[in-house]
């Protein structure tokens, strides 16, 4: 790995095998969420579902299925504890545990989560309110109306996590997006990039795309950088 920088990332921070206290909050609000059978009236608008149609789901059912698991919440906040970003954004909220370990792992952070069911919105407020988190702001609606009304209000993106619509078009779509708020610091993760094909042509052209010179792929998910004082280079590592 001929790149000290990812070198560096990868060793101390993707493969970091301490402990925070954070961890340990999310967590148990998570088996809490894991024995809750409350029924939610919920509207999908993601891939994989009928668009925009409502059916009836347990909360802890969203929570194994939908939730991001503890290792790649946790591989997150150690990513913005490490990079301190001031502005976060987070495309796809659920229940708000990955939204959780984001704001616990840089509180001075604005963290801006967006969720398009209202009912899970409301349950994600419950649980940042459980967690008292005072720096996180959930703007519900329809992301592809709800992200640019945002964007427009914001100076710069430091931090940007897409897990919002695994389809081609909207992912890209929304990458361009927040690409004109980027810097040459911030951090894209991608989710889910090689869960179907749509995904992994999505991650393809953004690999390629001129702007993004760093790209790390751990499978689950792709990290981008755009550090110009960088070579192009693209590595696959594993996690």
């Amino acid at each position: 790995m001929h790149s000290p920088f990812v070198f560096n990332l990868y060793c101390f921070i993707i493969h970091h095998t301490g402990h925070y206290t954070a961890y340990d909050l999310v967590e148990s609000l998570r088996d809490e969420l894991l024995e809750d059978k409350t029924l939610l009236e919920v509207t999908d608008f993601g891939a994989g579902s009928h668009s925009g149609r409502t059916k009836k789901k347990r909360i802890s059912d969203i929570a194994k299925t939908s939730a991001k698991p503890p290792r790649l919440g946790q591989l997150l906040f150690r990513l913005a504890n490490h990079f301190k970003p001031d502005t976060i954004l987070e495309l796809g909220t659920s229940l708000g545990l990955t939204t959780a370990y984001l704001a616990l792992a840089r509180q001075k952070a604005n963290v801006y989560t967006f969720e398009g069911c209202p009912a899970i919105a409301a349950q994600a407020r419950q649980n940042f309110a459980k967690l008292r988190l005072k720096n996180v702001q959930l703007v519900e609606g329809n992301l592809d109306a709800t992200l640019p009304e945002t964007l427009d209000t914001l100076e710069k993106v430091d931090f940007v996590f897409f897990d919002g619509n695994h389809r081609l078009a909207p992912t890209l779509a929304y990458f361009e997006q927040c690409l004109q708020k980027a810097h040459e610091d911030s951090v894209f993760i991608f989710d889910d990039i090689y869960w179907s094909s749509e995904m992994s042509q999505a991650w393809k052209q953004i690999k390629a795309h001129p702007q993004v010179m760093i790209t790390v792929d751990l499978f689950y998910m792709g990290l981008v950088f755009f550090r110009k004082n960088q070579p192009k280079q693209n590595f696959t590592l594993r996690y």
